[in-house]
C-alpha cells in the first residue's frame, strides 16, 4: 500500500467471542438482534470500536459440553473471550467442583491457543431450591476461578434480571428484550475497560 492508502485503510477488526448457553444464544427472543451480544455489537459500532462480537452461545450447554466444544470455537484468533457457562450445571444439580474443573479447562485451552486473549468469566448463581450450601459453593466457584486464572469477572450476569418477572420470559429463567438491555450493561461494565 502507498502511504496515502495506508492512512485510509480500515483497522483490522478484533474478535470478541461470547461462549455460553441459552443466556448468550438469546433463547426465546423473537429477534436474535435483541440479545445482549447483538446489543453489545451495536454499541461497539456506535462508538467506532473495531471489534466483531461473535455469538457462540448454544442453548442447553453445560460446562462439560462447552469444554468439548471450545476447541472448534477457537480455531480462529480470539482477542477477548467471554465465558458464560454453568447455569445448566446448577439446574441439573451437578457438583460445583466439576463445574470449576470444566470452566478452568476451557480457560486453559483458550490461553494455550490464543495467549494474548483476555478472558472474561461471567458468574452465575444456583437457584435457591438447591439448598444454602450448594448455592454458596456454586456462587463462590466463579470468584475462585477468576482469581486462580487472572480473568476479569462479571460477578452475576443476571444481576438485576434474575427473579424479576417483568424482565424475563414466561419460563422465568430467560431474559426478555428488556432484560437483555440489563445484561448488556452488566457485561459492558467489565468488557469496556478491556477494549
Amino acid at each position: 500500500a502507498t502511504p496515502a492508502e495506508a492512512t485510509t485503510a480500515q483497522p483490522q477488526k478484533k474478535t470478541i467471542v461470547f461462549f455460553g448457553n441459552s443466556i448468550t444464544a438469546g433463547y426465546g427472543l423473537s429477534n436474535v438482534s435483541d440479545g445482549y451480544v447483538s446489543l453489545i455489537q451495536q454499541r461497539l459500532d456506535s462508538l467506532g470500536l473495531p471489534y466483531q462480537a461473535v455469538n457462540a452461545g448454544l442453548s442447553g450447554e453445560t460446562s462439560a459440553g462447552g469444554n468439548e466444544r471450545v476447541d472448534w470455537v477457537i480455531k480462529n484468533p480470539v482477542d477477548i473471550f467471554v465465558l458464560e457457562l454453568g447455569g445448566n450445571d446448577a439446574l441439573r444439580g451437578l457438583q460445583p467442583n466439576e463445574t470449576y474443573k470444566n470452566l478452568g479447562s476451557i480457560i486453559e485451552k483458550v490461553k494455550a491457543k490464543c495467549p494474548s486473549a483476555k478472558v472474561v468469566l461471567a458468574g452465575m448463581q444456583a437457584p435457591p431450591n438447591m439448598g444454602q450450601t450448594y448455592t454458596k459453593q456454586f456462587r463462590e466457584l466463579y470468584t475462585r476461578l477468576a482469581k486462580a486464572n487472572g480473568t476479569a469477572l462479571i460477578p452475576f450476569i443476571l444481576d438485576g434480571v434474575g427473579g424479576i418477572p417483568e424482565l424475563n420470559q414466561g419460563d422465568r429463567i430467560h431474559p426478555n428484550e428488556q432484560g437483555q438491555l440489563v445484561l448488556r450493561e452488566n457485561v459492558w461494565k467489565v468488557l469496556q475497560p478491556l477494549l
